[in-house]
């Protein structure tokens, strides 16, 4: 874990930061002693992780659409306002469900609606925020997937808008540094007891579920949390342009019939 003298007065933006795996990444920030900014479209979900955070003025929300730049413009300069600076961003707002249907009865406007919402919103918000990001030589985290580098039948979309947030990631290091840029590939993420309290549940989750995972168990929130608070430290002042997958050893297992 990052040394905690570091993070007080530090703030990171997080998109789609009220559930699942943004909520835990957003909780880890707050945890390590920094200050949290998180954007989404769900102000029931935001307005809930407020009243359970319970961190005052370290934490604060703003319904955000990442897909639309005046949005996203708003976010970025409500966190200016609000605390100065900006130390990270974490970009991890999407469209989560893989299955887009046979391509040949895909629609353009869905096809463009993943791909501009993923990829899309990635690229609006690093291109607002990358100024302060400079100032404060800070860092960004790019919330990708191992579906980046791995397929089920009928998600194109999906692949290619996380596939394009890996592209993007090791571009925009070059271009960027000393701003780091890296990106994280969840696998299989649980988040159930992650979401607003009207709709959060117990995942229904089988021993084999679990054994799956060479780890042995399928992942939660707070493990991406911890590694995006690692990359967003100092601790990885000498990483950048990497994309690493965290999916329990899931993609490193051979799969014959």
């Amino acid at each position: 874990m990052p040394a905690a003298t570091e993070w007080p007065g530090k703030v990171v933006l997080v998109t789609g930061g009220a559930q699942g795996i943004g909520k835990g990444i957003a909780q880890a920030v707050l945890e390590a002693g920094g200050n949290v900014l998180i954007g989404d479209l769900d102000a029931e979900a935001g307005k809930a992780c407020l009243d359970e955070w319970k961190v005052g003025d370290r934490a604060a929300f703003l319904v955000l659409d990442v897909a639309k730049e005046a949005s996203v413009k708003r976010f970025v300069g409500t966190a200016l306002r609000r605390y100065g600076r900006i130390d990270g961003l974490v970009n991890n707002a999407g469209i989560a469900g893989p299955e887009n249907g046979p391509l040949e009865r895909l629609e353009w406007s869905e096809w463009k609606r993943r791909i501009d919402t993923n990829l899309g919103g990635t690229f609006l918000c690093c291109k607002h925020a990358l100024p302060a990001l400079r100032e404060s030589n800070g860092a960004i985290v790019n919330i990708s997937s191992s579906r980046a580098h791995q397929s089920e039948p009928d998600t194109e979309a999906y692949a290619a808008s996380k596939g394009g947030i890996v592209a993007f990631t090791h571009a925009l290091a070059i271009s960027a540094g000393p701003v780091r840029v890296n990106a994280i590939n969840p696998g299989w993420i649980v988040v159930d007891e992650w979401r607003k309290p009207s709709a959060r549940r117990k995942p229904k989750l089988s021993a084999a579920d679990h054994a799956q995972h060479p780890v042995g168990r399928v992942g939660l929130p707070p493990d991406i949390g911890a590694l995006a608070v690692f990359l967003l430290s100092s601790q990885a002042g000498f990483i950048t342009g990497e994309n690493i997958t965290m999916d329990g050893g899931m993609t490193r297992r051979m799969h014959y019939v």
